[in-house]
């Protein structure tokens, strides 16, 4: 089967299966509503525009239901106000996160890679918990989650400055620059967290990872910013198909390396950057997913890139779903660490032993 039709059959099997545990997870709760009164209520949801009014520089869209499914009004509010928005931002940012590492992967030409590599996630950590110590106002309206934001591109790009000399970015001097920064980042949470005084058990509870308490704002917000850099990202996969050969070989065949390494980096830290901002630290989901499905799909990352994104959406939703189905709720970066450390453990293993 030629790349379009194979990329198009696995992407909407994900995208099934994406269904499947949205739709699942919306039923898991304190009050359990049966998945195909949840189906009714997510069927019901889906509208389809009817008209369109301009007035002025507005525009005004009517719309109609779709479906007309008889639904409970108390379940329907449950799924569409309190479930919904959490599982959709956690859809969100497990594509954000799987799409990430995919390409970080790939441009270390390492299974082993993952999004905070270049320290997107501990320059997240310091705006977040600088915030919540220090409490101080930020410039232009920016919360907690607009200092991580912020926090993280500023580590990222902070990694690739210091990485780059004369033009040129070294991927061995972008990782040992990537491991400097995120140590003297680590050193700076541990300091503010020493000071925290009666603020540090927010703060904890923000780098362990969690999705309590997503609205409708936070799913679109995210979602704008994650779904921008992961288009471009999919106009650079045959691009980092051929970087997989080699630096010498791509410039050979007329990629601009350089540039398209700076590219495929900012792109990567801005999508891990929104996921981040949002849920606080998560682990292991673009290092996890990526190399299972380039295992299913093959290296090529025209597949590769929006296979891999659909099953960290499916896996953050249900590995959420997980994580708030006992008696006590726990952080979703607890139960991915719980998960991903005996798989990276694998991966290393298996590594040693092919080098042997």
């Amino acid at each position: 089967m030629r790349t379009p039709g194979r990329t198009a059959v696995w992407s909407l099997a994900l995208f099934v299966l994406l269904a499947f545990v949205v739709t699942v997870s919306a039923a898991v709760g304190p009050v359990w509503i049966p998945p195909a009164e949840v189906a009714r209520v997510l069927l019901n949801a889906v509208a389809v525009p009817t008209a369109v009014e301009l007035s002025g520089a507005a525009m005004d869209v009517t719309t109609r239901p779709l479906f007309r499914f008889r639904v409970s009004g108390l379940q329907e509010q449950i799924v569409m106000r309190i479930r919904l928005p959490r599982i959709l931002l956690a859809a969100v940012v497990g594509f954000a996160l799987a799409a990430a590492g995919t390409i970080m992967q790939g441009i270390f030409r390492n299974p082993m890679a993952d999004p905070s590599i270049i320290g997107v996630s501990s320059g997240a950590a310091v705006g977040a918990v600088g915030f919540i110590v220090l409490g101080t106002t930020l410039p232009f309206g920016l919360g907690l989650r607009g200092a991580a934001f912020v926090g993280a591109l500023a580590a990222a790009f902070g990694v690739y400055l210091i990485a780059t000399e004369n033009g040129r970015t070294p991927v061995a001097t972008l990782l040992l620059a990537g491991v400097a920064v995120q140590t003297f980042l680590g050193a700076i949470v541990s300091f503010l967290l020493l000071n925290a005084g009666e603020s540090i058990r927010r703060a904890l509870y923000w780098l362990m990872g969690h999705l309590k308490g997503a609205a409708w704002p936070d799913v679109w917000s995210s979602l704008t910013l994650v779904a921008v850099p992961f288009a471009l990202l999919m106009l650079y996969t045959r691009d980092l198909n051929v970087m997989l050969l080699g630096e010498e070989d791509a410039r050979s065949l007329g990629i601009e390396v350089k540039r398209t390494k700076r590219v495929l980096l900012a792109l990567s830290a801005l999508a891990t950057a929104a996921g981040v901002a949002v849920a606080g630290i998560i682990g292991f989901v673009g290092l996890i997913v990526p190399h299972v499905m380039r295992l299913l799909v093959g290296p090529d990352h025209r597949i590769l890139l929006p296979t891999s994104a659909l099953a960290g959406a499916s896996f953050l939703v249900a590995t959420d779903t997980l994580a708030r189905s006992g008696s006590t709720e726990l952080p979703v970066g607890i139960v991915t660490a719980a998960l991903g450390a005996p798989f990276f453990l694998y991966l290393l293993r298996k590594r040693e032993v092919h080098e042997l």
